[in-house]
């Protein structure tokens, strides 16, 4: 019996994305997606002029010029998954997502990852927003790193949320997320006696933490990686002894997310397997909404012993 595609596909996309919430706090430019490929997304010109007292006239006539974003989805495929006794596999709600489960694990990590790869700001094209971090240094844990780097303060939140003020960047769906080794420098920093009035953020129960200074604050095994001078490595870039965590904060209308077509494979009745092959492909990809990646900033936690 062939499979609900449909279905399949439906869960592998729920999972994919259940574990990286983080993907949700950014404008969803899904409908913008053509032939589950590509998105084109019509950009507004310049703002029209406004002067007070107009003393001169007729006025100069001014054309708005318009342009398009346009950019490919990146494309992610599993390798194929032998199922044995594949006509059993829909018996129940269970097996089908233990079945997909190989899949979703691969695919979860690799998505994520470069989902937040493509929200970093360039540094070709822009002087980002770069908050070098003054917490207490920690033993370098990126892979291949050594020495220590700088951890995390609450006075470095607080100098982000400076600086995004100070560009007039929208105070409401501020986010930021941060690598579990910076989060729980953070926490020890909002624990210590000095911060104690920030007690109030911290729930009791849990040790979480919500959200400071406007930013709302996610979690995760790890985020990003920069070389020592701050540049931001693709995640498939090779590992260096002086690489540096790096924690991300945007706006959420400052970067979007595309999710394309989702495709799920099958090969039935395979007399070399002795049962079914199936394999899923996945389009997804993101970017820095604005020309002059503003909304977009990083905390950079640089090698230690070098001072705030």
């Amino acid at each position: 019996m062939a499979i609900q595609r449909e279905l399949w596909e439906e869960t592998i996309v729920g999972n994919v994305f259940r574990k990286n919430d983080f993907w949700m706090d950014a404008f969803n430019a899904d409908q913008y997606v053509l032939q589950g490929r590509v998105v084109h997304i019509p950009q507004a010109g310049g703002l029209i002029g406004v002067s007070k007292n107009r003393n001169s006239l007729p006025a100069a006539v001014v054309r708005r010029t318009d342009t398009d974003a346009t950019y490919s989805l990146d494309e992610y495929t599993t390798d194929p998954v032998h199922i044995p006794y594949a006509d059993q596999v829909e018996l129940s709600y269970d097996k089908r997502l233990s079945v997909t489960s190989e899949m979703v694990s691969a695919l979860r990590q690799l998505v994520a990852d470069n989902a937040l790869y493509s929200w970093s700001p360039d540094v070709a094209n822009y002087s980002f927003t770069k908050v070098n971090a003054t917490g207490n240094d920690l033993a370098a844990y990126t892979t291949s790193a050594a020495g220590t780097r700088r951890g995390t303060k609450v006075a470095d939140f607080l100098t982000m949320a400076s600086l995004f003020d100070n560009e007039d960047i929208p105070e409401e769906d501020r986010y930021s997320i941060l690598d579990a080794n910076q989060y729980y420098s953070l926490l020890a920093d909002l624990s210590a006696t000095q911060f104690r009035d920030f007690s109030q953020v911290i729930d009791p129960r849990t040790g979480k933490v919500d959200e400071l200074y406007g930013f709302k604050i996610r979690k995760r095994s790890k985020v990003l990686v920069a070389d020592s001078n701050g540049i931001v490595k693709a995640p498939d870039a090779v590992a260096a002894a002086d690489d540096c965590p790096v924690s991300l904060f945007w706006q959420k209308n400052s970067v979007e997310r595309a999710l394309g077509e989702v495709k799920f494979f099958e090969r039935l009745d395979d007399p070399t397997y002795y049962g079914d092959i199936y394999s899923t492909l996945l389009r997804f990809g993101g970017r820095v909404r604005r020309a002059d990646q503003k909304g977009v900033g990083v905390l950079f936690n640089g090698i230690g012993g070098q001072g705030a």
